[in-house]
């Protein structure tokens, strides 16, 4: 839903049925895309009852498998749309639109690394721990969860409040759904720019560091990709290299 639709000027009013179709458009053929990956999903729907499948589901409590939405996330790209427009990312990808040449302080970015890449790293590391070892990172299978006070869940009537992901949430049956990859985080800007947004930041030190993230730069300076080495060192990336 659109909030505060009815601020929205009369000029913009044909912005924002056109932003509405667009959105509406983009869900029915997200929805399309995940019934050939969900168990249970009718093959090969058109985008309207796949849209009506997917929703039915969000909204039924005796499902126990979630949709997945977040598992499978293997980078977070920092770069302007061009980059990455065509491409078919295959739903593993966090993108953040930004043009570094209107940002000439970058204070944009610096927000960005802060913020939405940090979130985006608490979200991998929690799909990364719980594929790892289910049992103790995760919380094992959802269908005995108790949820405690409304602030954890536990197994069955008793034990210790689990710290993770269910694990279908990970897996798919026997095999595994989310594939425990470290963030790859890929930022289209000059090398100077981003390195001292990390010396100003000690958590991005943390992270970047100690290899919790790797780093790549799409230097638009240099027009090429560049690898972050711990310390603040920069080296060349052949892309089979980062991962």
């Amino acid at each position: 839903d659109i909030l505060e639709e009815s601020d929205c000027p009369e000029t913009h009013r044909e912005d924002l049925l056109r932003l509405r179709r667009d959105l509406a458009e983009a869900g029915a053929r997200q929805a399309q895309e995940r019934c050939g990956r969900l168990p249970g999903s009718p093959g090969g729907p058109t985008r309207r009852a796949a849209l009506r499948h997917v929703e039915r589901r969000s909204a039924d409590l005796a499902q126990v498998r979630p949709e997945w939405g977040l598992s499978g996330n293997a980078a977070f790209i920092v770069a302007h749309r061009s980059l990455t427009r065509g491409l078919d990312l295959g739903g593993r990808v966090f993108l953040h639109s930004y043009d570094w040449r209107r940002d000439s302080k970058g204070t944009v970015l610096e927000i960005i690394m802060t913020a939405p890449l940090i979130v985006g790293e608490w979200i991998n590391m929690e799909h990364y721990f719980s594929t790892v070892d289910n049992r103790v990172y995760g919380s094992d299978s959802k269908v005995v969860h108790n949820v405690v006070g409304g602030f954890g869940v536990m197994l069955g009537s008793g034990g210790d409040l689990q710290t993770g992901l269910p694990l279908q949430t990970v897996m798919a049956g026997e095999a595994r759904y989310h594939d425990p990859l470290r963030l790859l985080a890929v930022i289209e800007a000059p090398t100077g720019r981003i390195g001292e947004i990390i010396r100003r930041h000690h958590t991005l030190q943390h992270l970047f560091d100690n290899g919790w993230v790797n780093l790549v730069a799409l230097d638009p300076l240099a027009g090429s990709f560049l690898r972050y080495r711990e310390g603040g060192g920069w080296e060349p990336s052949e892309a089979g290299a980062v991962c």
